[in-house]
């Protein structure tokens, strides 16, 4: 769209600009704010609240288990030291171990009853039933009711310690700190100029109606969805569309409200306020794919359940046979020693830990992790959708071609450039860029003017030169170079130059591709992954990008909503999808997505739409996702065998299924061995401390990892 660069008042332009940036940043600075201050409390308080809950806890129950354990009369004889002879010392346990129970079992407790209550016993159950059977025994052995080998003062005090440790590396891997939804409605301006008769007055963009009038200032986002009725201009609806370029905007064209005016002042008659508005509809389209998201339930809880029933069996198993060979004391030690051993010092830290590791090493590599399903399902991904603008592509025009009619390539740039000197539009930049990347020496233009709808012009060394698109050719009565017409087909933006009243060459422009997105794509085929880009940008435009890169699957001039039902077209075909996007426009898609990817450098809503967020714009990262994802899913299932193996072995042991050999499980070998499987598991995830998250390490080891099966390279067509 040449029309795009020959309408910026080039002049005016960079007050223009500069002043929007102001504008975009103080914005952003208010929501920020918002958000450290309790604007985000209403969306993601739960799980702050949450933190904060169990890190307390942790670090006060561990403060009263420490006297609780080494005051404890079992763990002295299992350790082989006396206790002093101080009156009242036996009661320290006792006392600190109700203490720790009644409130740092709380959490646990309460969340039993509830998985009682829905019929669902996970890990809340079998800790709970652990830690009470521990607390009723211990109290039994304390005061002689029963053997005084049932005494777990120490190992309750130790458990509850573990699992709130647990906990609250699992809520800290889960908080949440910005809105979507905030986000969204951040991208509407404080004040509409709304046309009241000779004046203009500033109201809230809420008490707009149908048929008013407001005028949108160049630099300013337009407050309504409307019709122009008066005034042109080159206008961003990139944060919409995801179209790269400023789209021409005259009288009778729709603007949708957050679209910003980039070079002149627009007048626009409201036709649709409130909910009835584009970014209206963007904003249901996420609350909907966010709120449609259930968590999957952690292996961990499943485990539990399936312990849960496994040491109750056991249990009842236990005590019917040594009742019925008639050692009913016996049964009763057995029976309340297989429910304490049974439970998950390592099963609660099996995840909490490999998750805590991962996402700190995910920040060292520039991964950064809100969501902790989307970074599970990131390892089962089979196909990969790339918004284009931004993402694949740097989302600014670069020079691709020159083509003249008489004079050197070098010496049209150079003319090209100094003409363009004066002028901040992003054509400008661009051809301005190519001349200093090239040692060009550009020289000094006099007499600048910019013509709207035309092109800009300057006298450069006594010639006049002017650089523009069509209209700038139909003014001087000239004809374009034939050579151009491939670019057109190509979707570039063609630029004339014209000098002294000849066309002197052309110059073709286009979104410059990232050559880090070829090699993201390239490693993305190696894991037999499908890659497919879906961006607002014009079919010609896009098709050169996804040929250029080997895109399997393109999409083109797709709007929002149509975004998101892309995604679950896909989904629909069977296929588990990440969406990775950079824009306002990609929120309702990555919200809908099984993972959303964001580009860091991207807008507030489309960071707070995805699970993970990669603080670079290098889509490399995708692939430190994926190989994390499968590393940390690889190092909780061998967590989770160990873990779970402990269990499932030492229950029938503690149980007395080898009392007829004459080996019966101590309850204190039975500790020892809790504490080494809690070792084992902690120490297991450390090992991906060593993961080199790094782009270029992600890319090779795609490279170097066994092919799981080849992509689909077959060519849909674009929708």
């Amino acid at each position: 769209m040449s029309d795009a660069h020959q309408s910026h008042d080039m002049h005016g332009g960079r007050h223009n600009r500069a002043g929007h940036r102001d504008d975009r940043t103080a914005g952003e600075t208010d929501l920020r704010a918002q958000d450290r201050h309790g604007g985000h409390e209403a969306h993601g308080g739960n799980h702050g609240d949450h933190v904060a809950l169990f890190r307390r806890l942790f670090w006060i129950n561990l403060a009263l288990a420490v006297p609780a354990v080494l005051l404890s009369g079992m763990f002295a004889d299992l350790l082989g030291y006396s206790l002093p002879d101080v009156p009242g010392l036996a009661w320290v346990a006792p006392v600190l171990g109700t203490a720790i129970y009644l409130w740092g079992g709380r959490p646990f407790l309460t969340g039993a009853v509830a998985e009682l209550r829905g019929r669902k016993p996970g890990m809340m159950v079998l800790v709970g039933m652990a830690i009470t059977v521990a607390f009723v025994a211990s109290w039994a052995a304390t005061l002689g009711v029963l053997s005084h080998e049932l005494e777990f003062w120490w190992e309750l005090a130790l458990l509850v310690v573990i699992m709130l440790l647990g906990h609250w590396l699992e809520m800290r891997s889960l908080a949440q700190t910005s809105s979507a939804l905030d986000s969204l409605a951040a991208l509407l301006p404080d004040e509409a100029e709304k046309v009241d008769g000779d004046s203009v007055v500033a109201v809230p963009p809420s008490s707009l109606v149908l048929g008013d009038v407001v005028v949108v200032r160049p630099g300013a986002r337009v407050p309504a969805d409307g019709q122009v009725v008066d005034g042109a201009a080159d206008v961003d609806e990139s944060m919409i569309t995801g179209e790269s370029r400023p789209v021409r905007r005259t009288v009778g064209d729709q603007v949708v409200a957050g679209t910003v005016s980039t070079d002149s002042a627009l007048r626009v008659r409201v036709d649709a306020v409130g909910d009835s508005t584009v970014l209206a509809g963007i904003q249901r389209l996420v609350a909907q794919a966010q709120s449609s998201t259930t968590r999957a339930q952690l292996l961990a809880d499943r485990a539990a359940g399936w312990l849960f029933w496994f040491a109750l069996v056991a249990a009842i198993i236990t005590v019917a046979i040594w009742s019925a060979v008639g050692t009913p004391d016996f049964a009763i030690i057995r029976a309340i020693t297989v429910l304490v051993i049974a439970c998950p010092h390592a099963l609660g830290l099996a995840i909490p830990l490999v998750v805590s590791i991962s996402t700190e090493r995910a920040a060292r590599g520039g991964v950064l992790i809100k969501d902790r399903a989307a970074l599970e399902r990131m390892r089962v991904v089979d196909t990969v959708l790339f918004d284009k603008t931004g993402t694949l592509t740097k989302g600014e025009p670069a020079l691709h071609d020159i083509a003249t009619t008489g004079i050197g390539d070098e010496e049209l740039l150079a003319l090209a450039a100094a003409a363009e000197a004066d002028s901040e539009h992003p054509l400008a930049r661009a051809i301005t860029a190519a001349a200093h990347h090239r040692g060009l020496s550009v020289p000094r233009a006099e007499d600048f003017r910019a013509s709207t709808a035309v092109g800009v012009s300057a006298t450069v060394e006594g010639r006049r030169v002017a650089v523009g698109g069509p209209n700038l050719l139909t003014e001087h009565g000239l004809a374009p170079l034939p050579a151009t017409q491939p670019w057109s087909d190509r979707g570039q933006i063609v630029l004339h130059v014209v000098v002294d009243g000849q066309v002197a060459g052309a110059l073709g422009l286009a979104d410059e591709v990232r050559q880090e997105s070829r090699e993201a794509v390239d490693a993305l085929h190696a894991l037999g992954i499908r890659v497919v880009m879906i961006t607002g940008d014009a079919e010609p435009v896009a098709r050169a990008v996804g040929a250029e890169l080997g895109i399997d699957q393109v999409f083109a001039g797709v709007r929002p909503e149509d975004k998101s039902s892309k995604v679950a077209s896909l989904q629909g075909a069977g296929q588990t999808v990440a969406m990775v996007g950079d824009g306002v426009n990609d929120a309702p898609a990555l919200a809908q997505a099984d993972a959303g990817v964001a580009i860091g450098a991207g807008t507030d809503v489309a960071i707070a739409s995805a699970g993970v967020i990669l603080a670079s714009d290098d889509p490399r990262s995708v692939l430190s996702v994926i190989q994390l994802s499968r590393e940390g899913y690889r190092k909780m299932t061998q967590n989770l065998w160990w873990a779970a193996g402990y269990n499932i072995a030492a229950v029938p042991l503690a149980a007395g299924v080898l009392a007829p050999v004459g080996f019966v499980l101590p309850m204190e070998i039975g500790a020892i061995l809790m504490s080494v499987s809690t070792v084992v598991v902690a120490a297991n995830a450390q090992l991906l401390r060593r993961l080199d998250l790094s782009p270029e390490a992600s890319t090779a080891a795609a490279h170097e990892a066994k092919r799981v099966g080849p992509p689909s390279r077959t060519a849909v067509p674009a929708a």
